[in-house]
């Protein structure tokens, strides 16, 4: 059973590097888009751990800043009387 997409809108030069890449690997344009999704997928399939998807919304990039790195993990944050006192 074979399944085929049609994308519409394709930049004229991301269209002709497509072609220019199947034609040096020696499959088609259609096989050469199949794997780079394969790859694609396969790189991105693992489920990020919570610092990094807390890292990656609310990072330096985004003004946050990130409690420091204890061994492999974040150092949890205290919320003593002291500290609020101050």
């Amino acid at each position: 059973m074979s399944t085929s997409i049609t994308v519409r809108d394709i930049d004229p030069a991301d269209k002709s590097w497509l072609r220019r890449e199947a034609r040096q690997s020696g499959v088609s344009m259609e096989e050469l888009v199949r794997r780079l999704i394969h790859e694609k997928r396969t790189k991105t399939d693992r489920r990020p751990k919570p610092s990094e998807a807390f890292a990656r919304h609310f990072g330096e990039n985004h003004g946050v800043e990130l409690p420091p790195m204890v061994r492999r993990s974040y150092k949890p944050l205290s919320f003593s009387q002291e500290a609020r006192n101050e």
